[in-house]
């Protein structure tokens, strides 16, 4: 029995854009309004509401938009209202992506982000920003897996992620 081995080059699809540089805003030292940008994965609306009632601001925008699909112009205005959006979910390749990218479009816009992802998926979402220009966006995560969780454990997991988030602000 023969077996030819081929080698093949394959092109690494977060490659390195070096025309791209996307300038991250600071958290201002006084945020008034707070968008809460929910991607529709199951447990993104728990680990929402979990941060908003233990990180209270005097206004709280909440948006919400399909997972794995780019936000509509609607929802884009709603979060570019506030002076930090907090997103969720990414904790699967397709969500993640969208994710991220909704963060950068929002970056972009001038409003600070800070994305949580599911802990397995955190590197590939720091990659993801890295090769649209945006290194050092600010992504804390939550322990894997989220999907499937009762309620009460999905709480339980988000308290490290509310201290992440606490420590950025």
């Amino acid at each position: 029995m023969k077996v030819k081995i081929m080698e093949r080059e394959v092109l690494n699809p977060l490659g390195e854009i070096d025309a791209l540089d996307v300038k991250l805003n600071p958290i201002p030292g006084k945020i008034e309004i707070l968008s809460l940008f929910d991607n529709s994965k199951p447990g993104a609306d728990v680990i929402l509401e979990k941060i908003s009632r233990n990180i209270t601001f005097n206004k709280t925008v909440n948006v919400r938009k399909p997972a794995g699909a780019p936000t509509a112009d609607e929802q884009m205005k709603q979060a570019l209202k506030s002076d930090l959006s907090i997103l969720a979910l990414g904790d699967c390749g397709s969500c993640t992506t969208w994710l991220i990218l909704d963060a950068i479009k929002l970056e972009k816009h001038g409003i600070p982000t800070i994305s949580i992802c599911s802990d397995i998926f955190v590197s590939y979402a720091r990659v993801l920003a890295r090769s649209y220009g945006a290194d050092g966006l600010r992504i804390v995560d939550v322990e894997h897996p989220i999907a499937g969780l009762a309620r009460e454990k999905l709480e339980d997991k988000t308290i490290q992620t509310i201290i992440q988030i606490k420590n950025l602000l």
